[in-house]
């Protein structure tokens, strides 16, 4: 089983002045599910390198079981801090490709040529494709054969209204993920705020909320197996 895993190089937050990236636990949760079934992993991103780390997902409120063994994880670290270059991989060389949240998404990978092809190549060949809260947002300009957006007509989940007010996001954020996948015809449906919720529409799977990543990676390994 071969696992790409697709992360945002950007690390501005809108005009705050304030730092944005990839949430820890978005990563590392999925990671670990992925490597703990035997999965051979591959970590790409827009810059390659080291992508940023959304500097609230580090705070102690947010640490989990996987965070902490990532904190204790040399070899984990070491591929963290050398993601490929996303223009070069090439989704014939990979099962399924998964996408971590953090709000910087929604600035790179949602406007990215090379991710948004990416995306439409699994797609078309028929793998499972995978995000969680933010990371959904990257489907807003993917395209389904028929040339309609991927999401219509499609079930769907991401990071709520509700949930950016509550972290004070949304005049910040370039999109809302409920608003946009509702005006491109996705029939988006959510949980309660904070608690796991998962969607799966054939092979598209999202997921709402930081709660939900290990899900969304699990559902991904069930359908490879």
């Amino acid at each position: 089983m071969k696992v790409l895993i697709v992360l945002t190089s950007h690390d501005t937050l809108g005009t705050t002045g304030k730092k944005t990236g990839f949430w820890l636990e978005e990563f590392a949760a999925p990671y670990y599910t992925f490597k703990d079934a035997g999965a051979e992993i591959t970590l790409a991103s827009p810059k390659g390198g080291q992508p940023p780390l959304d500097p609230k997902s580090d705070l102690p409120d947010f640490q989990t079981e996987l965070t902490h063994r990532f904190k204790a994880d040399p070899e984990a670290q070491r591929a963290l801090a050398n993601t490929v270059l996303l223009e070069g991989v090439k989704a014939e060389d990979f099962d399924t490709v998964f996408y971590p949240g953090g709000h910087g998404p929604l600035w790179d990978l949602a406007e990215s040529a090379q991710s948004i092809a990416l995306i439409e190549a699994f797609e078309r060949s028929g793998k499972p494709i995978g995000f969680v809260c933010h990371a959904p947002g990257v489907l807003r300009l993917v395209k389904a054969a028929n040339g309609a957006p991927l999401v219509k007509g499609r079930k769907v989940t991401g990071f709520t209204n509700s949930e950016e007010a509550a972290v004070e996001l949304t005049d910040v954020v370039p999109f809302l993920i409920e608003d946009e996948f509702k005006s491109l015809g996705g029939l988006y449906e959510k949980g309660p705020d904070w608690q796991p919720y998962l969607v799966e529409d054939g092979k598209l799977i999202t997921g709402q909320n930081p709660a939900s990543s290990e899900a969304v990676a699990k559902a991904l390994i069930k359908q490879l197996s």
